[in-house]
C-alpha cells in the first residue's frame, strides 16, 4: 500500500507532464501505467511506482489520464482497478477526454462507493502542460472540486467549472471539434496559396499576424511549413474525439457539417497511414503535399 498522498493512472506524454507539475510542487505521488517502463520517468524523480491501480486506492485523490472510455472504465471498475480493493480514494479526477456516457458511468460507479468523481479534460499539448498554459474544465460536485481546485491550478493555467454533472466532457469534445476543423481549414487555405506560387512559410506569417491569427497557428506555421508532422496531437487521437463530439450532436439533434466532414477527411488520412502523425498531416490530403513522419507516437 502506497503512503503517498496523490495516486497517478495513466502517464503517457500527456500524463507525464501533468504529473511531473505536481512532482514540481512538492507534492508525494504514486503512479501506475499499464505500460511500466513509461513510468520510469516519473520514479527517477521520485514517484513512487505500484503493480496495480487498486494500489493506488489508498490515496486521498487519484489523477487519470487515459487514451479512451474502455481505457478509463477499465482502470476505475475493472478487475484490478482503483475500485477492486477495499480501500477508497476520497476523489477521482479524470483528466481524460472520453464520452459524456462513459464518464456518467465511472462516475455512478465512484459515487456508489463512496467517494466523488470529477470530471476535469486538459486542453493543451504536454508542451503547453510543461509551460503552465494548459487549461482545465471540471465538472463534478461542487466540494470536490473546491478540494481540488489548488491542486488543478498547479496543473493548468486556467481552471474553469462546468457543473455538478457531465458539462466539462462536453465542452471539451465542442473545443476539439473546432480543434480539428481550424486544422483542416488551415491546410487548405495553405496548400491554395502553395500552389498559387506563395511559399509556404511567407503565407502562414501573413496569416499568424492578421486578425485571424492566433497563438496556436504560430505555434504550428514551422511544422506546416515544412511539412513535418511529428505528433503533438496524433490524427488518430483528434479521430477518435471527432467521432465522440459528432455522437453527442446527433443524440442532442444539434447539426455539424463541418465537423462531420472533418471527420471523414480525418479517416482517410488515418487509412492512408497517417495516424501516428500530427492532425495536421490532414494536409496529406492535399495535392502534392507529403509529410514527415513523427518520432513520438507514445500514448498513456
Amino acid at each position: 500500500m502506497t503512503t503517498a498522498d496523490i495516486g497517478w493512472i495513466g502517464t503517457g506524454r500527456m500524463g507525464t507532464a501533468l504529473a511531473s507539475r505536481l512532482l514540481d510542487a512538492g507534492h508525494t505521488l504514486a503512479v501506475w501505467n499499464r505500460t511500466p517502463a513509461k513510468a520510469e520517468p516519473l520514479v527517477e524523480r521520485g514517484a513512487e511506482r505500484v503493480e496495480k491501480p487498486s494500489d493506488l486506492a489508498a490515496c486521498r485523490i487519484v489523477f487519470t489520464t487515459v487514451g479512451a472510455d474502455q481505457d478509463l472504465e477499465q482502470v476505475v471498475t475493472g478487475p484490478g482497478g482503483l475500485l477492486a480493493g477495499e480501500d477508497r480514494p476520497d476523489i477521482v479526477v479524470d483528466c481524460s477526454t472520453v464520452s459524456a456516457e462513459a464518464s456518467a458511468a465511472v462516475r455512478r460507479a465512484v459515487e456508489g462507493s463512496g467517494s466523488a468523481f470529477l470530471a476535469a479534460p486538459v486542453s493543451g499539448n504536454p508542451g503547453v502542460v510543461t509551460a503552465g498554459g494548459a487549461c482545465i474544465v471540471a465538472s463534478g460536485p461542487a466540494a470536490a472540486y473546491a478540494a481540488v481546485h489548488p491542486l488543478l491550478q498547479e496543473l493548468a493555467g486556467t481552471v474553469v467549472a462546468a457543473g455538478e454533472a457531465e458539462g466539462a466532457r462536453l465542452v471539451k469534445l465542442a473545443h476539439n471539434l473546432y480543434l480539428g476543423i481550424m486544422a483542416q481549414a488551415l491546410v487548405e487555405v495553405t496548400s491554395l496559396a502553395e500552389h498559387g506560387g506563395v511559399r509556404r512559410e511567407d503565407f502562414l506569417e501573413f496569416l499568424g499576424n492578421t486578425v485571424l491569427g492566433s497563438g496556436w497557428i504560430r505555434a504550428r506555421a514551422a511544422s506546416l511549413a515544412a511539412k513535418d508532422f511529428t505528433p503533438t496531437f496524433t490524427l488518430d487521437m483528434m479521430r477518435k474525439d471527432l467521432a465522440l463530439g459528432t455522437g453527442a450532436a446527433r443524440e442532442l439533434g444539434v447539426p455539424l457539417p463541418l465537423a462531420a466532414a472533418v471527420e471523414q477527411l480525418a479517416a482517410i488520412a488515418g487509412g492512408q497511414g497517417h495516424g501516428d502523425e500530427d492532425m495536421l498531416a490532414l494536409a496529406a490530403l492535399q495535392p502534392g503535399t507529403t509529410t514527415t513522419e513523427g518520432a513520438d507516437h507514445g500514448r498513456a
